[in-house]
């Protein structure tokens, strides 16, 4: 019975010696991803419409912006979409015989709870500014030099230049 426990033994010391590595390296694996085909094909003699829009209710750039841009831009008729969260803007470019401004607004609020989208607008060309921004200076700004420009902004009565200076 000894014989048994020591020959024992020494297999496990054998095995344990020449199994361990005196260095440790990290082992690098290429892995080959196949890139997502599911979106269908874009209709060259569609009609593209843009809309551009406010999204309220981001918190962050990342989490927030790009989880929407994603979702958007995966929409079945959507050529392009981009938000930026610093204006909390968003700008589609869509086929609108695929895709309705109803249809974005939807998927927006789909993606979280917290996600409101206002001011809604299809446009010829994406501004990249807000629409408040664009309807103030119409309204308050329009046909006046730049030192009553920066008065008008100043005295401006709507509530998206409630505050603001603009030049």
């Amino acid at each position: 019975m000894k014989q048994i426990k020591k020959i024992a033994a020494i297999a496990v010391i054998t095995l344990a010696a020449f199994s361990c590595k005196n260095e440790t390296k990290a082992e690098v694996v290429t892995v080959e991803t196949a890139v997502e085909t599911a979106k269908a094909e874009l209709d060259p003699n569609a009609t593209y419409a843009k809309a551009e829009f406010t999204i309220e209710g981001m918190t962050c750039a990342i989490g927030c912006a790009r989880t929407i841009e994603k979702k958007l831009a995966k929409m079945e008729g959507v050529k392009s979409a981009k938000v930026d969260y610093d204006k909390k803007l968003a700008m589609v470019e869509y086929d609108n015989a695929k895709v309705t401004t109803t249809s974005l607004e939807e998927t927006v609020t789909k993606v979280g709870d917290t996600y409101t989208v206002k001011e809604m607008k299809t446009v010829e060309s994406f501004s990249g500014k807000k629409a408040c921004d664009t309807d103030c200076k119409k309204a308050c700004c329009a046909n006046k030099t730049d030192a009553e420009k920066k008065a008008c902004s100043k005295d401006c009565k709507k509530a998206c230049c409630a505050g603001k200076a603009k030049a």
